[in-house]
């Protein structure tokens, strides 16, 4: 189904973990279509019997496929006193897309924004791919939104005819009733139920779409949907969630990923007033997936109790090959095997022998660490096991990954695995990977009652899912005018892949794509390798995964060449750039990741990645204004999630090297946009979390343990070192709608390094920040 305003759904990126064939099975024969529903199928109580019920179908239906086949995936409700209900399938974690989504199918349904409520789906394949990441909610879902709503507005409208004996071309919806226009009668929708119910739901064809102009809610700033709730403390997250009789539980996980428990002496620990039990937990079985890491738990009556009762827990450790890993080893290992030839991921010409002939050459190593997610909100989860079934309340990203893993750890299928999701504080992908959930849900079948497991800070610090190191190695070669003529790319960094294949040293196509095979640039020798790296850790996506470190790298050395060149970032990019076209990859023998969308429907465009770096330069000023000891500007502009973002960063440093950002400007073409305050939101957090992770972000290993604990030795940008103003400006766009959570962050760390240059005449090479002397 093609959207005039939002376009087509598209096949789900291509992931490797267990969850990720759940939405390529749910994407495949991607059909919506709107049918009425019995009202027991949406979600059985939350609407009165004289309710009238929609479902659009997204997944498993074929073209063939019989009508007890179908699968709704969105819920659409309406109650006779007016109230719209609307099933929210995603996650909200600050990226309003449980907003966003039901706000296009009311401005199209014509609804009253304010008797609208919206409620959180459980996990469910009927609802397609409910993993809230990928900054792709509104490009895979928002087509589906509009059609939603405009059949029922026509449906009603149809009603409205039928009860006044007039065309239905005399009448129109608006604000939740229809409006005779000879007439000036009108009836709401409440009103209209009864008739609507009797009448076919109208085919794709005679559907009419509101035009951009007449939306009401679409193109403009409108609150999400739980700001009143969260600001007044009713909202309740992962954290708040209790059901009576409820254990609370922590454990006690292995010091060195992949280590057993050999013995343990829980009698101090259980002698801990409120303590109850200990169980221990199984070891993962590889791949590891989404399962426990395994250790020893302590259950008792509340969060305090558990925690002096873990601490008193003697724990013989069998620690497994992992235990040698040190980051300092590592480092150097990726430095140095990024100096040598990998697998070949992109190829045009012939790099080798234009670096033979090119009037110079520039060569530079670049180094980022591992990062931690960190979310304000550590991982939590309730779970009761009852008669073959686990019923579950947390935050998570992905609940229908909540039921893989669970309905897995526990031997019962998924559909026994109940999923209330909870809002989340926070997530920057570490939500989406339930391995909390599996240890709430194995420790309540151990005892027998319903178990809160809480993860403390230092928890989440130490048993991250950690976003990848990367060594990356650059080298091109220059005509006598400074001209690019070849480029030479290699990265190495531990694959996320290895996290759900065991042994795997080489990046997923998803990770290749994301920044290595992809360079736009007009230079007609280029070469990117990827080079082979082990894992000792878990690894798993953050956000903008392989953009933080690849972005880093390749605007780096942008600016290097130009800085070679007597130029700057700018002037050298948009010559660089070459004349304004659509990339094509496939002559240089690579097969497009692109985000698992065709390059015909969201092509690499030059034209809209120079023209976001003409907006940011003129509005910051940059090129005009004049560096200076202290202070400059530094820029950099890069294509992510399939929008093209730009961002200038002022950097202030004082005489004794403290650095502090005044301004932060970014021009952001991310297509259609639903929701511009929402939008702006998250380029300004963009800003803060890629000045986090610049200056501060750091988790390294010793013997095999994680050296940092607490944000005292992981620090995230507190006030004082974020941005103090952030300019955010959105460039107007009919194109596809296209990413906006994480697209933001790529940009902000080369920025920060190249102002830093600008400022000092210290090239950053080696992340985080905070590790090099300024002055």
């Amino acid at each position: 189904m093609i959207h005039p305003a939002y376009g087509e759904s598209r096949p789900a990126p291509e992931r490797i973990s267990e969850t990720t064939r759940l939405a390529q099975e749910a994407y495949a024969n991607y059909d919506q279509s709107v049918q009425m529903l019995d009202r027991r199928g949406f979600v059985g109580t939350v609407l009165s019997a004289s309710a009238l019920v929609f479902g659009v179908s997204a997944g498993t239906k074929s073209a063939n496929a019989a009508p007890t086949s179908w699968q709704p995936s969105v819920y659409l409700g309406f109650e006779p006193n007016g109230t719209v209900v609307i099933m929210a399938h995603r996650s909200e974690m600050g990226t309003s897309s449980r907003s966003t989504l039901p706000m296009m199918l009311a401005d199209e349904l014509e609804a009253d924004w304010k008797k609208v409520r919206v409620e959180q789906a459980l996990g469910d394949e009927k609802y397609g791919s409910q993993n809230t990441d990928g900054s792709c909610s509104v490009r895979d879902f928002g087509a589906a939104m509009l059609k939603a709503g405009a059949t029922a507005r026509t449906m009603f409208e149809r009603a409205a005819a039928q009860k006044w004996n007039c065309q239905p071309g005399d009448v129109a919806a608006s604000q939740g009733k229809v409006i005779n226009g000879k007439t000036k009668q009108s009836l709401a929708y409440g009103e209209l139920l009864a008739v609507a119910a009797t009448l076919e739901v109208p085919k794709e064809h005679e559907l009419r779409y509101k035009t951009p102009d007449q939306y009401k809610l679409i193109g403009k700033d409108v609150p999400i949907i739980d700001s009143h709730d969260i600001v007044t403390g009713k909202a309740v997250f992962g954290i708040d969630a209790k059901i009576p009789g409820m254990l609370y539980a922590m454990v006690e996980r292995p010091p060195v990923y992949g280590s057993k428990v050999k013995s343990y002496d829980d009698k101090a620990a259980l002698a801990v007033k409120g303590v109850t039990k200990t169980v221990e937990l199984p070891l993962f079985k590889q791949p590891h997936l989404f399962q426990q890491l395994g250790g020893v738990a302590v259950l008792g009556d509340s969060t305090w109790a558990v925690l002096q009762g873990r601490k008193k827990l003697k724990i013989d450790w069998d620690l497994s090959e992992h235990k040698t890993f040190n980051s300092k080893d590592e480092r150097q290992y990726l430095l140095d095997t990024a100096r040598k030839p990998g697998k070949v991921v992109r190829n045009r010409g012939d790099v080798e022998a234009a670096f033979a002939k090119s009037a110079k050459t520039l060569e530079a190593d670049y180094y980022t660490p591992m990062l931690s997610h960190a979310p304000m909100e550590p991982p939590v989860a309730v779970a009761e096991w009852k008669n073959g079934t686990v019923e579950t309340w947390c935050p998570t990203q992905n609940p229908q990954a909540v039921q893989e893993a669970v309905g897995a750890a526990m031997g019962i299928d998924k559909t026994k695995v109940i999923c209330h999701v909870t809002l989340l504080g926070g997530g920057f992908g570490r939500k989406s990977k339930p391995d909390y959930v599996v240890e709430a849900a194995l420790l309540s079948k151990a005892s027998g009652k319903p178990v809160k497991v809480i993860w403390t800070r230092e928890d989440d610090i130490k048993f991250d899912y950690y976003h990848t190191v990367a060594g990356m190695h650059m080298k091109a070669g220059m005509d006598a005018d400074g001209r690019l003529n070849s480029w030479l790319f290699r990265s190495a960094f531990p694959p996320i892949a290895s996290t759900f294949g065991p042994g795997q040293q080489y990046g997923a196509e998803f990770e290749i794509g994301m920044g290595l095979n992809e360079l736009p640039y007009d230079v007609p020798n280029i070469r990117a390798e990827n080079c082979p790296a082990p894992n000792h850790l878990r690894l798993g996506w953050l956000r903008s995964v392989a953009h933080v470190y690849h972005a880093f790298g390749i605007h780096s050395f942008l600016d290097e060449l130009a800085v070679a060149n007597n130029s700057d970032y700018l002037s050298y990019v948009l010559k660089t750039l070459g004349p304004d076209r659509n990339v094509d990859l496939s002559k240089d023998g690579v097969k497009p990741w692109n985000n698992g969308q065709s390059l015909e429907k969201f092509p690499i465009s030059t034209g809209r990645l120079r023209r976001v770096l003409e907006m940011v330069a003129e509005q910051s000023g940059y090129g005009k204004k004049k560096a200076t000891k202290n202070r400059a500007l530094g820029i950099a502009a890069h294509r992510s999630f399939l929008s093209y973002i730009a961002s200038v960063v002022e950097v202030e440093i004082d005489d004794n090297g403290k650095l502090t950002i005044p301004n932060v400007w970014t021009v952001a073409d991310c297509g259609k946009i639903v929701n511009p305050d929402r939008v702006r939101s998250q380029f300004e957090g963009a800003a803060i979390f890629g000045t986090s992770i610049a200056m501060l972000g750091e988790i390294s290993a010793a013997d095999g343990h994680i050296t940092q604990s607490n944000f005292h030795d992981y620090p995230v940008a507190r006030i004082s070192e974020s941005p103090r103003n952030i300019h955010v400006h959105i460039v107007p766009s009919n194109e596809l709608a296209a990413g906006v959570g994480e697209p933001g962050v790529p940009v902000i760390v080369p920025a920060i390094t190249n102002a830093i240059f600008a400022a000092t005449g210290k090239r950053i090479r080696e992340l985080p920040v905070r590790k090099t002397k300024l002055v």
